[in-house]
């Protein structure tokens, strides 16, 4: 007895994190529901002190080795508290350029931030699921609080449709994986990453079998992903959603993105590398030369950043596809790189909109250096990082990957990845042209709460100084791949 309550006991410190999460969540509902006007923003006070203190609980749960609970469903290891901790970063600094909007178009109503804790509670077990049934649970989780997320303003017809899209076209895709995760089950009699990989290993006569759930398995990521030809839905997503919630579902999601992917392809099914190194390399290159390409021809900043998004989904895969623990660490760097400036480029849009005026098109960024020097210095550093300019952060997230990639011999793969590199950097330059040597169209000032202005402006900070130290974060990288 004494035995079983302290397996019990010690499965729960574990699960410390997701269980306050979700408590938090819930109780947070119940009181959004019976807050006075006057009293809104206690909503997303709470919501700030409960990712402060969910962060804190994975810090203070550091495991030292990996751990395996819950019967084989749960797992905790380097690289999910590493996640965890940056996915709740994320997520309060993405909470914190969304109230000033959510404010100004009346949508502060609370939603927001329990719709975005739920979400970040499926980022969470996402991270950590060592399952198939887990993984499934909270990709939904996730998905589901997106979905509603985008469908906020709900006298939108472009953010209803976007959720419409958002909302068939998950579904559909969460078909496949499905499908693809019942065929691996099928095969192996488990849902257990771990049973699973030991069939796999094994082989034998439902060897093809299991590459046809392979198949479906890897449509279903690339869909949550959103690399080509499974992206159409983030164009549309992202310019048809309030710009807070495009700025939520651009970041930490991608992080995500990226466990799911390990847990899946490298935890379980690392015994059929070669057929899925041959699918992400197809989805990579189409990824890197589709969105770099149309992103080009776009004049909506959000659908530009969309495309943005596509291509840095290609690099993103190159390090899975090296295969190796050094790769996976240099896909991981890229990922959180990723994320913090994407979270930037949308948070200096947020900043520039107003009521009745999102600021979402090119011309809208006219003239910024003569309206505002600094943000416009911050956009500059942004843009710079994402086309891949030495000595910002960015330049060492590609310059990782690519080092990796030519490690394992593909060298062919790295130089499609540099070509469209420099062309996609035409884009990014001609944000910063429009900054700094147009003349603005709007005059009006631009004004943000000092929380705004200070989280912008230490994320802007942050790429360069990152950049002009990067061994640190990517240290951080390798050691939760073990390598360190």
């Amino acid at each position: 007895m004494d035995t079983l309550f302290t397996f019990v006991g010690a499965e729960l410190s574990v699960l410390a994190p997701e269980i306050f999460l979700l408590s938090m969540a819930c109780l947070i509902l119940v009181i959004d529901v019976y807050l006075p006007e006057r009293l809104r923003d206690l909503t997303f006070q709470l919501s700030q002190g409960t990712l402060v203190l969910v962060g804190l609980l994975v810090i203070a749960a550091y495991p030292e080795q990996r751990t395996v609970v819950m019967s084989g469903m749960y797992v905790t290891d380097a690289m999910a508290a590493v996640l965890k901790v940056f996915i709740v970063l994320v997520v309060a600094m993405a909470f914190i350029f969304a109230r000033p909007y959510l404010r100004a178009r009346d949508l502060n109503k609370g939603e927001f931030y329990v719709l975005g804790l739920f979400a970040t509670l499926g980022m969470l077990v996402m991270v950590s699921a060592h399952n198939l049934l887990t993984i499934y649970l909270g990709l939904e989780l996730l998905s589901l609080s997106l979905y509603a997320m985008v469908a906020m303003q709900r006298d939108s017809l472009i953010a209803t449709e976007a959720a419409m899209k958002y909302f068939i076209l998950g579904a559909l895709a969460s078909g496949m994986l499905l499908y693809g995760m019942s065929m691996l089950y099928g095969v192996t009699n488990s849902l257990d990453l771990a049973q699973i990989a030991t069939v796999v290993q094994a082989g034998g006569d439902l060897q093809m079998m299991m590459v046809f759930g392979l198949v479906f398995v890897v449509v279903g990521l690339a869909f949550k992903l959103g690399a080509v030809p499974f992206h159409m839905w983030i164009p549309d997503v992202y310019q048809g959603a309030p710009t807070a919630v495009t700025l939520f579902i651009s970041s930490a999601p991608k992080l995500a993105a990226f466990a799911i992917v390990m847990r899946l392809l490298v935890d379980g099914l690392a015994a059929l590398h070669s057929s899925w190194q041959d699918m992400l390399i197809i989805l990579s290159v189409l990824s890197m030369v589709i969105g770099n390409v149309v992103a080009i021809a776009q004049t909506n900043l959000k659908r530009m950043l969309a495309y943005s998004t596509i291509s840095h989904v290609g690099f993103l895969l190159l390090g899975i596809v090296a295969g190796t623990q050094a790769g996976y660490a240099a896909s991981m760097f890229y990922t959180i790189v990723y994320t913090l400036m994407s979270m930037g480029g949308f948070a200096v849009i947020l900043l520039l909109s107003r009521k009745g005026f999102e600021a979402d098109n090119l011309d809208d960024v006219k003239g910024l250096y003569q309206r505002n020097p600094w943000y416009a210095a911050v956009m500059a550093m942004l843009m710079l990082s994402m086309a891949g300019v030495p000595p910002l952060l960015g330049f060492w997230a590609k310059w990782a990957v690519l080092n990796q990639i030519v490690a394992v011999g593909l060298l062919w793969l790295a130089i499609v990845a540099v070509v469209f590199s420099v062309i996609g950097a035409f884009y990014y330059l001609r944000v910063i042209k429009l900054m700094y040597f147009d003349a603005p169209t709007d005059n009006n000032p631009i004004e943000a709460p000092i929380e705004v202005r200070l989280a912008l402006s230490g994320n802007g900070v942050a790429i360069l100084a990152l950049g002009l130290v990067p061994t640190p974060l990517f240290t951080l990288c390798l050691h939760a791949m073990g390598l360190h």
